[in-house]
Formats: structure tokens, sequence, C-alpha cells
């Protein structure tokens, strides 16, 4: 594996007032990707707090069933946790495989930093984009992506990235907030996505259009099963997905 010279250590970004316009995504996805890292670099000193509270710790669960699926589908070999956050991801990684090399990849310093401390195992922090990752092509087991790839400027150069870096028969596995089918779902992100999380996001880490945007994210996002076309379209194979909490949020997984 090799490694973008600097980017162990990086300059904190300006400030922005204003979160990421999702329609930069297309129109300008540099500048959708800057907003993006600044946005997370100035939540991330109250994201954890939020996580925990938002979710009732219903997020801790998801993570828990992610990992089942890839120990039950993953061969012998390094892990990538990409767009690894505050590390809550590769920390439970880093647990329950102590015996394997485990690299957590974040383009938002602040973010790593916040969560360092997290990773009981060992756990090498990359200050690494998603979507030009600084590592050699079929080096990684698994690769895994948690409430992040719809936060790409290009979701799928990060689906492409992701199958570049995999070993032959190597899994990746994504557990986001899809764009949302159900009605269940769609009344839960209108009362809670769209009220509660900007609301009480703002009040708690001062960021309401910061946490606007991760709700629109949402919106703006794929369908599970689009995702998973996406995912077969990159070359996967053997691509499977499901819904957790009535589709709040999913599990998807393919082999290259």
């Amino acid at each position: 594996m090799s490694q973008m010279p600097g980017t162990a250590i990086a300059k904190d970004p300006a400030a922005a007032e204003l979160a990421p316009d999702l329609s930069a995504r297309h129109a300008s996805g540099e500048s959708h990707a800057a907003a993006v890292q600044q946005m997370f670099d100035r939540v991330s000193p109250t994201y954890d707090l939020l996580n925990r509270l938002l979710s009732g710790g219903t997020d801790i669960r998801w993570r828990k069933c992610a990992l089942d699926v890839l120990a039950a589908e993953m061969a012998e070999g390094p892990l990538l946790d990409s767009c690894a956050g505050t590390l809550d991801l590769a920390a439970a990684m880093a647990a329950r495989w102590p015996e394997r090399t485990l690299i957590a990849g974040d383009f938002s310093r602040n973010m790593l930093l916040k969560g360092r401390g997290k990773p009981k195992g060992p756990c090498s922090l990359v200050v690494a984009d998603a979507m030009r990752l600084p590592f050699a092509s079929n080096a990684f087991a698994a690769t895994t992506c948690g409430f992040a790839i719809r936060n790409l400027s290009r979701p799928a150069t990060g689906i492409a990235e992701a199958y570049r870096v995999l070993k032959p028969g190597g899994v990746f596995l994504v557990l986001d907030f899809f764009k949302p089918t159900r009605l269940v779902t769609r009344a839960f992100h209108a009362s809670f996505a769209q009220g509660v999380l900007p609301l009480v996001g703002g009040l708690i880490s001062g960021e309401r259009k910061a946490y606007r945007y991760l709700s629109d994210s949402m919106k703006g996002f794929l369908t599970r099963t689009e995702f998973e076309v996406a995912m077969i379209e990159a070359g996967f194979r053997d691509v499977h997905g499901f819904d957790l909490t009535l589709g709040i949020a999913s599990i998807v997984w393919g082999r290259k």
C-alpha cells in the first residue's frame, strides 16, 4: 500500500459560512467536496454527542450488524475504513479483528483527531479523499464506508475507488441513510430528519445549516436499490442489501 506524502497531517481549512449546496454535487464537484470537508471539520467537536443523542444508541447496533455481515463475507487480509469520521466503525473493527492491519481514512482531519482515542487495537489514521484513495490497487480484503458515501460529490467515483483498492474477492460494505422509499420511512424523514435533526443539531453544535444539509443529503441521494445497481455497474458481483429499523438505515455489500 502506498500513502500520499503529507496525508497524515493537513492544514485546517478555512471556515465557511454555509453548509454544502447539494446542487453543487453535480454542477461543481470540487466546490461541493470542499464545503463538505469544511462542514465536518466544524461539527466535529459535538458530532459524537449528537449521534448518541439523536439515535438513542441505535447507530451502535447498526454498526454491529454491518460487521456481522462483513465477518461472514470477507477473506483474510488488511482492512480499510473509508470516510471513517470520528472512528466509531473503525474502533469496532479494531476490537473485532485486532490481528489485522486496519487503516482508517477521512478527508476531515478534525474528525479523525476527535476520534483517535477510540480504537483500542492497531489502527493507522490517514487524511484521505475517498474519491482519490492513496493506496495501491488490490491491497485490501475489505473496505467499509459508514454513513458517508452520500456526501461524496461523485459517489460513483467513490464506488470505483473502493473496487480498485480491493483484492480480487474483496468485499465493499456500505452502511448509510439512502433515499427513503417506504411510506413509514418517508414520514419519519419528514418529521425527524427534516425537523428534529436540524433543530437539535443546530442548538448543540451551533451549525443548524450543516444538520439541515445532512438531512437533505438523504433525499438527494440514491435509494438502496439504485445504489445496488451502481455497485453492479462498477463491476461488483454478489451485491446484496437489506434495511435496518424500517428502512431508516441500510446495509449494501458486494464482492470484487
